[in-house]
């Protein structure tokens, strides 16, 4: 249940529907999903946050499409945030992480929150060595 209600006809604000034609474009199909549908009770939220997308995950960057998606997906999990599992764990299947990467991303996800819950619970002290500053 949304915490909004997307407008009926998002496209008929010019603004909502230069984003939306953007989207489809980039992504190179007629489908805008839900999360810009219902960012597009604003406006300027909806062009500012596609804009941050496009940037990092839909143009070329230091780091491939794949890992990208990867690191969206941890993220994701980490914040408990269920549809953009779902949406980048479909993103990175479309540019070809396996089964058997996914279960190792997985793990490598269970294995960081159950060390971060250990540090974090035992307050370690982080090492110099570690400290950008003191390098």
């Amino acid at each position: 249940m949304s915490t909004v209600r997307p407008p009926v006809d998002p496209e008929a604000d010019p603004r909502v529907k230069a984003v939306f034609d953007d989207i489809r474009v980039t992504r190179r199909t007629d489908f805008v999903n839900n999360f810009w549908r219902a960012l597009a009770f604003d406006a300027a939220l909806l062009e500012a946050t596609w804009a941050d997308v496009k940037r990092l995950m839909a143009s070329p960057t230091q780091i491939d499409p794949l890992a990208k998606e990867m690191v969206y997906i941890a993220v994701s999990v980490a914040n408990a945030c269920g549809y953009c599992v779902h949406s980048h764990t479909a993103a990175a299947r479309a540019r070809g992480m396996t089964d058997a990467q996914h279960a190792e991303l997985m793990a490598i996800i269970a294995l960081a929150a159950r060390t971060n819950h250990l540090a974090t619970a035992l307050q370690v002290p982080t090492d110099e060595a570690f400290d950008a500053a003191r390098r």
